[in-house]
């Protein structure tokens, strides 16, 4: 049995780019241009929601998933406080 049969992953627009697009080294200077062109090829894909859910789900760390950096996902991982806890 293919675990993979029917998943997200085969729908997915990256499949036919270069996987390091999705994986520069910082998010500055010239990093920030692959950035932008991995989020471009990541907003015209059909599953841009699923990979992204996946990436947080599951704690990836690296790369561009689902239009988000790694940076970006970690900010949404933190534990929110509101003005009356400490």
């Amino acid at each position: 049995m293919n675990i993979f049969r029917g998943h997200w992953r085969e729908l997915a627009a990256c499949r036919s780019e270069d996987p390091e697009l999705f994986f520069p080294l910082g998010e500055v200077g010239l990093s920030r241009t692959q950035i932008e062109r991995a989020r471009a090829v990541c907003h015209r894909c059909p599953v841009m929601t699923a990979c992204g859910s996946w990436a947080l789900r599951n704690g990836e760390s690296h790369g561009v998933w689902g239009g988000m950096t790694a940076a970006e996902r970690r900010a949404l991982r933190l534990p929110r406080f509101t003005g009356g806890q400490r």
